[in-house]
C-alpha cells in the first residue's frame, strides 16, 4: 500500500466523520459496539457508495487501514466524551471536517477512474454527504442533508466543483486540495454560526396545505 496525500486525506476524513457518528451514538445512549458500528458507517459509507457507483471493490474492503479511524474514533469518544460534549457543536464541527475532505477525495477518485467532470463532481458530493446521511437515518434522526435551516450540501458541491475545475486546468496538487478543503470547512462552519440557509423548494408565496402537499 502506497502512502499518498490522497490516502492521508481520505483517512483523516474517515476519522472526522467517524467521530461525528460516535458522538451521535453517545448522545443516543448506544453501547460501545453501537458506537463503533455507527462511526464506521459514517466514516466509510460515503466512500463505499462512491466505489460501488464507479464499479470497483470498495477501498475500505481492500485496505484494512481504513478500519483504524473508526476504531480510534470509538475509543476516543468512549474515554473523552464528557470533555468533548462540553462544546455543543462538536459533532457538527467534526462533520464539517469530514465533509470538506470527502467531497474532494471523492471527486479525485472519480477523476482518476476516468469519469467525466460532471460525474466526478456529483460523486464528490455523494461521498461528502453519503456517510452523514446514513448516520442520521440509522440513528433515527432527521437527516442534516434535508434540514431547511442548513446548507449542508452546498459546501460539498462547491468543493467538488472547484477541485474538478482545478484538475482540468492542470492546477491540481496537494496545496490546492488543502486550500479547497479549507474553503469548504470555513463555509460550513460560518453557515452554522450565522444560520445561513437556501430558499425552500416552494416559494414564500406558496401556502402549504394541511396535509403537507
Amino acid at each position: 500500500m502506497d502512502v499518498t496525500w490522497s490516502l492521508v486525506l481520505d483517512l483523516l476524513g474517515t476519522f472526522f466523520f467517524a467521530i461525528s457518528g460516535c458522538l451521535l451514538a453517545a448522545r443516543r445512549g448506544f453501547d460501545i459496539v453501537g458506537s463503533l458500528l455507527l462511526g464506521s458507517l459514517t466514516g466509510l459509507g460515503g466512500g463505499v457508495l462512491r466505489d460501488l457507483i464507479i464499479g470497483v471493490t470498495p477501498t475500505a474492503f481492500v485496505q484494512p487501514v481504513y478500519l483504524i479511524p473508526p476504531l480510534a474514533a470509538a475509543l476516543l469518544v468512549y474515554f473523552l466524551v464528557h470533555h468533548v460534549q462540553r462544546f455543543p457543536r462538536t459533532l457538527l464541527v467534526f462533520d464539517a471536517g469530514g465533509l470538506a475532505l470527502f467531497c474532494i477525495t471523492g471527486a479525485v477518485t472519480a477523476l482518476n477512474a476516468g469519469l467525466n467532470p460532471v460525474a466526478a463532481a456529483v460523486l464528490g458530493v455523494t461521498t461528502g454527504v453519503g456517510g452523514g446521511l446514513l448516520r442520521d437515518v440509522v440513528a433515527n434522526r432527521d437527516p442534516q442533508l434535508f434540514n431547511p435551516r442548513d446548507i449542508y450540501a452546498v459546501p460539498a458541491m462547491l468543493g467538488a466543483t472547484l477541485i474538478t475545475a482545478l484538475w482540468y486546468l492542470g492546477l491540481f496538487n496537494v496545496v490546492s486540495e488543502l486550500c479547497v478543503a479549507a474553503v469548504v470547512f470555513t463555509l460550513r462552519v460560518l453557515s452554522l454560526h450565522y444560520g445561513w440557509r437556501i430558499p425552500h423548494a416552494a416559494g414564500s408565496w406558496h401556502t402549504p396545505r394541511p396535509d403537507g402537499q
